[in-house]
């Protein structure tokens, strides 16, 4: 499990993550989850990214993101492009990186006070 030293003062920072799962706030999320600065949602999520579909997406963006940062598993896939042109029509950003990076850069915008947020598959 990699880990970073946080302060999670500010909201949910991610601890750490590996294939034992995702730790926020000493918590150990095994699963695919959504995460912001003020909530964690479990049983997000398909098993992999290549079953992401538009309802998925649809549960970020009701949190009213900015920026939405997708972490895809242990490697990058890219959804189809049908999936977040809306997002880009609505000027909301979306990322789509290895589970690792978008733990990574979840932390560092969430820490920039970025309203974003996180759909983190498990690695």
């Amino acid at each position: 499990m990699r880990f970073a030293e946080t302060d999670d003062s500010g909201g949910n920072l991610i601890q750490a993550y590996g294939p034992e799962g995702i730790r926020i706030g000493g918590r150990t999320y095994r699963g695919g989850l959504i995460i912001t600065p003020g909530r964690i949602i479990t049983d997000w999520g398909p098993v992999d990214a290549a079953a992401l579909n538009g309802a998925h997406l649809q549960a970020l963006v009701d949190l009213n993101p900015e920026l939405i940062v997708l972490g895809t598993g242990p490697t990058q896939v890219f959804g189809n492009p049908s999936l977040y042109r809306a997002l880009m029509q609505r000027r909301i950003g979306v990322e789509w990186m290895d589970t690792g990076a978008a733990c990574r850069t979840y932390n560092i915008l969430m820490a920039e006070g970025r309203r974003v947020v996180a759909g983190l598959l498990p690695l």
